[in-house]
């Protein structure tokens, strides 16, 4: 950003993710900023955070990243300059483990970083001396294409996050893993998220069968699908006692 300058925001739609949870509002993005230089990182973070963005600073980080990206960031944004190596390096190391949407910053006014970024797998560059509404709609452009690729592929439901596409559930952040069984009923449930879904319904998706009074296989899939998204006790699938189950929504 230009030195000293003085920031005027008239912005007045927030930034948000794909991500919605059952009651359809948006969530914030979750973005990660790498940037060595500690005024910078402040300004740029002090700005989103004011327009919905949940801003991670982080001064470094190759040796780091693969566990920061599964904390399942929406968008990473990257000074070119970032130690221990730079931003390039930073970047080859996330396309390693990630597609996740990464903005490059660069000092750099003439085409060469930005060429260079692109052809290593950013989305979009941007030169340092970018004013803030700049910033802004870059961020907004970038959450835009991404999302139309991959928004039906994923399901929330109140702290559970399902991507179809890639057959995997984090609970706050936390990858659950799951056999494929288990995916596929809480697939199901997630579907249908505050409706009672009967075991025969659930049988006829999962096993293209119709449930039996003696077969008790749906019944110990959920126990099993329990003991690991509902260690905690929060009661995300219930029991409705003769008819069948529910994935419960979060409350308002």
């Amino acid at each position: 950003m230009a030195p000293g300058h003085r920031y005027q925001f008239d912005m007045t739609v927030p930034i948000v993710t794909k991500a919605r949870n059952c009651a359809g509002r948006a969530t914030p993005l979750k973005t990660l900023l790498f940037d060595d230089d500690p005024d910078s990182r402040s300004l740029i973070a002090d700005f989103l955070r004011d327009h919905d963005v949940s801003v991670h600073p982080a001064r470094d980080g190759i040796t780091r990243i693969t566990g920061r990206i599964t904390d399942n960031y929406d968008l990473i944004l990257i000074d070119v300059v970032s130690p221990p190596k730079n931003g390039f390096d930073l970047l080859r190391a996330i396309r390693t483990v990630s597609d996740v949407p990464v903005i490059l910053l660069t000092a750099q006014a003439g085409p060469q970083d930005h060429i260079e970024g692109l052809n290593r797998g950013a989305d979009d560059c941007l030169a340092k001396s970018f004013g803030p509404q700049e910033l802004i709609a870059r961020i907004r452009a970038v959450v835009r294409r991404t999302v139309r690729g991959i928004d039906r592929d994923l399901l929330c439901v109140g702290d559970i996050v399902l991507s179809a596409r890639s057959r995997t559930v984090f609970k706050r952040g936390q990858l659950i893993p799951l056999t494929s069984v288990e995916f596929d009923l809480l697939t199901i449930l997630m579907r249908l998220a505050g409706r009672i879904i009967s075991r025969d319904e659930i049988a006829t998706q999962l096993y293209s069968r119709t449930h039996t009074p003696l077969g008790r296989a749906i019944d110990v899939q959920i126990s099993h699908l329990r003991k690991k998204i509902d260690a905690d006790r929060q009661a995300r699938i219930r029991t409705v006692q003769g008819t069948g189950y529910l994935s419960t929504l979060p409350a308002e």
